[in-house]
């Protein structure tokens, strides 16, 4: 007997994007019909699908004219698994990038590289390209797995990094889109020469477990829909955080006996920057740890876990997508269990670990084989020529001499490696001629520092961010010699939008852009990125910061732990709170160097006086400044 429902069963709402791809034939529609018009730009709905393909649609925003159409252009970006290129791919993007794009290259925060500024006539041009020497765009962008990173350090005596950039190519190639949209699209159906995946990965991807695999299908790990939004993986080494481990999805550390040899990977996931600003219910998360796997189950391990945000992330509210959401919402024993049901045996515990340092490999370094290495810090990843700068020219002549192959860093910097000792001297002649400073030529703050590209190419940017941090930083740093704390350094990140794409949630101050000239200040992470800073002021126009910094500092300098490693300034704000930083800064009186100024005094009563406080306390000022502002907004309506 067959029982009717009483009402109709519903589907489930899920967003516009998820429509898109199921229609998109597997990654190919609409961008293959409207690759062939004549126009200047793409579909909305097929902009959705390109970023699969690695790229956006952007326009120069400072071109913007009220009724013409806008500036479009096309940023692609590059996937390089642990970061790496060859010196043909390097040179192959140079090239193109002087023909087809801005004349700037840009090293990303996921070790891989930017060309901006390419028009949609020259797209399939330029991918081409870069697919035929060897490179690749394909899953750069888009909800399926992004570039795996790991650490860039080319040691060949610590077995350890070795299997970290091993394991980083093997993940990149399980999680790999299966599609041949990529191929009939930019190489009319041409096979790419590629190297074989690991035999081992090979088998995973046929390998069902229980039900990671989608049989029948053109893409047996993602299915028709893909992931519910972007996926990002790392592979790294105990004590190494060159990568922000926890700011990933997954985050596998690889495990060594004692000969070297490869056991298995300690297992961290749930780790995610992008939110929004009013949304309370959008948040930033640290990844959590899960365990332990074995060697030989890893790959398995890494299909449970993409299966499970898979089947069960939310394809409804896209701010709702990421994986770190099933962490927050379920907790990490419920999804821990989900996992092992597709893995089919349990987790084993997780292994202790050292702490975790930050480290960026600049400078020139032993590889252990008798060769070098030599990391070079990129201010916020852009290789150009400018002035007296010419780093796009010495990277040019560097590799048509050496054909050195290279890994970029999570840092926006980038490391050279394979170099014999007898050609040190010459690089070297090459960076000094093309005013390459030395990493102990450059401010720690600049150093230490990111930013996002923002103004004017991003559109979800709403202040500027690397155009501006130059001078912030200069500002910065005149702040600490003022109160006198002249050798002082620390993490400072910038974004230009809430999306965290600079990472500033772990930086110890950063800036994250709110309003136009405006930003939300966030403060407190580890100077090692092992601990998430804390949102402290809303709203921060740049005008004011100088006088939302220096009482920060005078505190920090005043009430800072000594001893032989002086206490750093997130560690500070994270140890006092943000609390006790905004009662200083509401009655701190900043000295001033003028002579003979006279200083005006005005009387206010007790009640105003406590109002006053609390307005400062809680916008963590100065209270003279809130009273100057309150004073000229009364005296401009009057």
């Amino acid at each position: 007997m067959v029982t009717t429902p009483s009402q109709p069963i519903s589907t489930p709402k899920v967003s516009k994007v998820e429509g898109l791809k199921e229609r998109s034939h597997a990654l190919r529609e609409p961008v293959a019909t409207e690759l062939l018009q004549d126009t200047t730009h793409f579909s909305e709905d097929a902009t959705q699908i390109l970023k699969f393909h690695g790229s956006y649609q952007q326009d120069n925003r400072d071109n913007r004219i009220k009724g013409q159409e806008k500036d479009y252009q096309f940023m692609l970006r590059t996937r390089n698994p642990g970061g790496f290129v060859s010196a043909d791919l390097y040179l192959t993007l140079d090239r193109l990038s002087q023909e087809y794009g801005n004349q700037t290259l840009r090293v990303t925060t996921r070790q891989g590289f930017q060309i901006h500024g390419v028009p949609k006539k020259n797209l399939k041009t330029v991918i081409a390209d870069v697919i035929r020497h060897m490179g690749s765009t394909l899953g750069a962008c888009g909800d399926l797995n992004r570039n795996v990173m790991a650490p860039p350090a080319p040691y060949k005596v610590r077995p350890e990094y070795v299997y970290a950039q091993e394991y980083a190519d093997n993940v990149a190639d399980l999680l790999t889109p299966q599609t041949g949209a990529y191929y009939e699209i930019w190489l009319d159906g041409e096979k790419a020469i590629t190297a074989e995946p690991n035999p081992d990965v090979l088998v995973a991807l046929q390998r069902n477990g229980n039900g990671t695999i989608i049989h029948d299908s053109e893409e047996p790990i993602y299915g028709t829909h893909y992931m519910p939004r972007k996926f990002k993986c790392a592979v790294t080494v105990p004590g190494d955080n060159s990568v922000d481990l926890f700011s990933q999805d997954v985050s596998l550390v690889v495990i060594t006996d004692a000969q070297g040899e490869l056991e298995g990977f300690d297992v961290y996931a749930g780790g995610g920057l992008g939110r929004t600003h009013n949304k309370e219910e959008t948040i930033v998360r640290a990844a959590d740890p899960i365990g332990y796997v074995e060697k030989a189950d890893v790959y398995d391990l890494m299909k449970a876990i993409v299966a499970t945000q898979r089947d069960y992330g939310d394809r409804a509210n896209r701010r709702h997508a990421r994986m770190k959401y099933l962490l927050h919402d379920w907790g990490v024993e419920k999804f821990r269990a989900q996992v092992e049901e597709y893995f089919g045996k349990p987790i084993l515990p997780f292994k202790p670990l050292p702490e975790f340092k930050y480290l960026d490999f600049l400078g020139w370094h032993e590889q252990g084989d008798g060769k070098l290495f030599l990391g070079l810090s990129i201010e916020n990843g852009r290789i150009k020529d400018e002035g007296t700068f010419q780093l796009k020219t010495a990277l040019r002549e560097i590799e048509q001499t050496f054909a050195l192959p290279m890994r970029l860093t999570a840092s926006q910097n980038l490391v050279l490696y394979e170099i014999e000792p007898a050609n040190r001297e010459q690089i070297q002649a090459i960076l000094d001629r093309c005013g390459i400073k030395k990493e102990t030529e450059i401010d720690p703050l600049v150093r230490y520092s990111m930013a996002c590209p923002a103004l004017p190419t991003c559109g979800l940017a709403i202040t500027e961010s690397e155009r501006a941090i130059p001078g912030i930083l200069e500002r910065i740093r005149a702040v600490l010699d003022k109160v006198g704390l002249k050798q002082e350094h620390f993490v400072v990140r910038m974004t230009g939008c809430p999306n965290g794409c600079a990472r500033p949630y772990l930086a110890e101050l950063g800036f994250v852009g709110q309003s136009p000239e405006a930003y939300q200040i966030w403060l407190g992470a580890s100077p090692d990125q092992t601990r998430l800073a804390e949102p402290y002021l809303d709203n921060m126009l740049i005008s004011d910061l100088e006088t939302t910094l220096e009482p920060l500092f005078v505190c920090f300098k005043k009430n800072r732990q000594k001893g032989k490693k002086p206490e750093s300034f997130g560690d500070f704000c994270h140890r006092v709170g943000f609390e006790a930083l905004r009662q200083f800064a509401a009655t701190y009186e900043p000295t001033t160097s003028s002579k003979g100024r006279a200083r005006y005094r005005v009387g206010i009563y007790d009640e105003t006086y406590t109002r006053l406080k609390e307005a400062a306390v809680q916008q963590g000022k100065p209270m003279t400044e809130v009273v100057k502002a309150a004073i000229e907004a009364y005296l401009a309506d009057s």
